[in-house]
């Protein structure tokens, strides 16, 4: 039933005149932010296209967060940002590479606070594997006859119209800087119709996501009450391939291993000793191998047995429109893992990912050698009922059970004369532990009103369970112990991590108008 009809309704059976100048007032405000809720795409494109100048300056900026004076810098260029448009600012002190926080005035006690969190620090880069000048120097491309990504004048941001599908490359296009501006786009937006968000808004920038957030659980809880909330949104990670609206409800953990298998104290002559001394390389190949089968099951008891999912998780899965055949095509691959029975049901399990190994050389600096030992780096990714002290504990008692003696560092003269299997084996959370929020939960419920207010619900948003990328969720929750919604805004194929981020205009411009409907959807 529309409000406007529904007030009516109750005014007309209201039995005092304080009653009706209550519920004038409800009336007044709750079609003023239906009102407020309607951002045509037209003028998110509008306003999407004044906030490209900072958008460009902005990723100008270098922002590898193991560089001090960078993050400060990205801190400085972004509470000036905030600033001008009414929020006031901190910058939160984190051993030289500070977090900023921002709240928008006007603070109200009847509404919900929701605390926006997003990162500003980026990935390293490798400027030789980038088709442009420098990642810090972002291009405007479109696709050309022959498929690949051509560059284009970026003046033309500024004179006509836009192409939606034409991207910009550059470091934290995507992850995560494009959605910051799109915030500061939706509020310029509100400013322009003279409107006020309907919850309270407070945003917290990450300066060290890209490197797991070591530090965002200390500096929350050294600012718990300035970071208070009734919700947590996230903007973070792809939405669904399909471009559609989308909402996560939870994200895996991640930790990393180092598995070390040693042969003999120094590397040996392949002609003098081949065949004699145990070769470690292919020693670490086979204890690797017995580790999944050929379907990339993982064959170590009780890996995925916490993992408990009903028929209404199954559901929630299957309603996903993910179009697999597309997916390998795109992959490049004929056959997926057997983990799960679908992609969304595969990222629901812990995974056991090999990310590297070394022995000795190949290419030009290859030897005839027998190594002296072989390694692995693992990265596994954890579930919110498999956490990394308990995958990393089974990894290592199934290296055990294939008869290795696990040392701390190398081998000693005596352990090398006793065991014949040597190995070292060491594990840790890197980055966010995995979380999970109900579907269900009133900041859900809040986020999907305003996807459907802003889009409609046909097609309805995408909703995910869990993706499984990692942001430190787990973390913020443990301190603020509210619940959250991750909320991405960015393409589904925007290289975020590697050469060659971009983020696609269209996305640019629906993300504004996704920022303004969570912004004026009443909680």
């Amino acid at each position: 039933m529309l409000p406007w009809l529904t007030t009516t309704r109750k005014i007309m059976r209201a039995k005092s005149a304080r009653q009706i100048g209550m519920l004038v007032a409800t009336s007044c405000m709750t079609i003023g932010a239906v009102q407020a809720a309607a951002l045509t795409p037209e003028a998110a494109q509008t306003q999407a296209a004044a906030s490209y100048k900072e958008y460009l300056d902005l990723l100008s900026i270098p922002n590898d967060s193991i560089v001090p004076e960078d993050i400060q810098r990205n801190v400085a260029w972004l509470e000036q940002a905030f600033r001008k448009r009414g929020f006031t600012t901190q910058s939160l002190d984190n051993d030289g590479k500070p977090m900023l926080f921002a709240e928008y005035p006007g603070k109200q006690a009847n509404r919900k606070t929701v605390l926006f969190y997003m990162h500003l620090d980026g990935q390293p880069v490798i400027p030789s594997q980038w088709q442009q000048k420098s990642p810090w120097t972002p291009v405007l491309k479109q696709k050309g006859a022959n498929g690949n990504w051509e560059e284009i004048d970026t003046s033309k941001l500024f004179s006509g119209t836009v192409d939606p599908e034409w991207r910009v490359f550059g470091r934290s296009s995507s992850d995560d800087k494009g959605p910051i501006m799109m915030m500061l786009a939706a509020i310029d937006a509100l400013k322009g119709a003279n409107g006020q968000p309907a919850v309270n808004v407070k945003v917290i920038l990450d300066s060290e996501e890209e490197k797991g957030s070591p530090s965002i659980a200390k500096v929350m809880k050294a600012h718990r009450d300035l970071l208070a909330c009734d919700a947590i949104v996230i903007h973070d990670g792809p939405m669904h391939a399909t471009n559609r609206p989308t909402l996560v409800f939870g994200n895996r953990g991640a930790a990393k291993a180092r598995l070390v298998v040693y042969g003999p104290k120094s590397p040996l002559h392949s002609g003098h000793y081949g065949n004699y001394a145990p070769n470690p390389a292919q020693r670490l190949a086979t204890l690797l191998a017995s580790m999944k089968d050929d379907t990339g099951r993982v064959t170590i008891p009780g890996y995925y047995s916490k993992v408990k999912l009903g028929e209404a998780e199954r559901k929630i899965m299957a309603a996903v429109p993910d179009d697999e055949a597309a997916l390998k095509r795109r992959l490049g691959i004929a056959q997926t893992d057997k983990v799960g029975k679908n992609y969304q049901e595969a990222m629901q399990y812990p995974s056991l990912n090999v990310r590297g190994m070394a022995a000795a050389a190949i290419g030009d600096k290859v030897a005839n050698i027998v190594p002296d030992k072989a390694e692995a780096e693992l990265d596994l990714r954890t579930t919110p009922d498999s956490d990394a002290a308990y995958l990393g504990k089974l990894v290592e008692q199934h290296i055990v059970k294939q008869g290795y003696h696990l040392v701390s560092g190398t081998p000693t003269d005596e352990d090398r004369a006793k065991y014949d299997k040597l190995a070292s084996f060491t594990y840790q959370s890197e980055g966010g532990n995995a979380a999970g929020s109900p579907i269900d939960s009133g900041v859900a419920k809040w986020a999907y009103a305003a996807l459907t207010g802003t889009f409609g619900t046909h097609p309805d948003p995408v909703r995910i369970r869990m993706m499984g990328g990692t942001v430190p969720t787990a973390e913020i929750v443990e301190v603020l112990k509210v619940p959250f919604v991750i909320v991405p805004l960015v393409n589904a194929d925007n290289n975020q991590h590697a050469a060659n981020e971009n983020l696609r205009l269209g996305n640019y411009s629906s993300g504004v108008r996704t920022m303004y409907g969570l912004l004026t959807e009443g909680f």
